[in-house]
């Protein structure tokens, strides 16, 4: 290589790194953003077992989950000198439905008849905490990394209209997650994004839990376009893939009924209109 190019190429790169600067320096020192979004969730497919001998129970044709559901999500963002960004989240899913059982359906060893008029909640809002690294530190631009841990707080209640059969089960516990969020400007308002947490280990390395032989996963990941309306106010469109589940026997199993082994797969689709409000910065 010739010593020409090999000073070109210093340039460059001692240009690269003052324009990066620059950009952070342009990004607000302290800055608090709010986000919602408002939409519809579709269950793309949906199963659960409940004991070794149970029934795969799938929702969208056992369980009346055909239908489109209202999505809400909001979240809140703490900025630091433009790199450092904690965002906190609550995500509600409640999905409950009322159907008449076609076939046999066997939970945790109690068996619901054919003819059952069957009540049935499927709950899974959780709440997130993450921090994100931006690699370019711009206040247009963004390539983030970090983590997120994530509480679950799983309800699945199978009910006779009656009352005189049922079946619960709950569960919380923590989920780490791995997060990748990108912000693209294609002019001066319009900008496009994507962002993803995602996971997939065994029970006991999610958990900390040794009694516990399950394999879980979990991917939210979603594309969105947007447009800056004022220096405050951002809308944007949003589609979004949110799945996961678990597989596996707990030998920590404290129900009543059943041998503690679940199988919990769900896939959903949200389209969305979502608004983000800028706080004014604090420089």
């Amino acid at each position: 290589m010739r010593r020409s190019q090999i000073v070109a190429g210093m340039v460059a790169w001692l240009f690269g790194m003052a324009g990066a600067a620059h950009a952070a320096e342009d990004a607000p020192r302290v800055e608090l953003r709010a986000v919602g979004e408002l939409g519809f969730l579709d269950v793309l497919a949906h199963s659960l077992r409940q004991g070794s001998d149970g029934t795969i129970f799938r929702f969208p044709e056992d369980g009346g989950q055909d239908n489109l559901y209202t999505f809400v999500r909001l979240s809140a963002e703490l900025s630091l000198n433009g790199r450092h960004t904690l965002v906190f989240l609550v995500q509600p899913l409640d999905l409950q439905t009322q159907v008449v059982l076609r076939r046999d359906v066997t939970i945790d060893e109690l068996t619901f008849p054919e003819g059952t008029n069957l009540d049935v909640r499927y709950a899974f809002p959780f709440y997130r905490a993450s921090y994100l690294y931006d690699l370019l530190g711009g206040p247009e631009r963004e390539l983030s990394v970090g983590a997120s841990l994530q509480l679950r707080n799983a309800t699945f209640v199978f009910t006779s209209a009656d009352g005189s059969l049922r079946r619960t089960s709950r569960d919380v516990g923590p989920v780490p997650l791995l997060k990748v969020r990108v912000r693209w400007p294609l002019g001066p308002n319009w900008w496009v994004g994507l962002e993803a947490d995602g996971s997939y280990a065994p029970a006991a390395i999610i958990n900390g839990d040794s009694d516990s032989a399950t394999t879980g996963a979990l991917l939210d990941a979603s594309l969105r376009g947007g447009v800056r309306i004022t220096d405050q106010v951002d809308v944007f469109l949003n589609l979004r893939y949110l799945g996961g589940g678990a597989r596996g026997t707990s030998d920590d199993n404290d129900d009543e009924f059943g041998d503690g082994f679940t199988s919990n797969w769900l896939s959903t689709a949200t389209v969305s209109l979502g608004v983000q409000y800028r706080l004014p910065a604090l420089d």
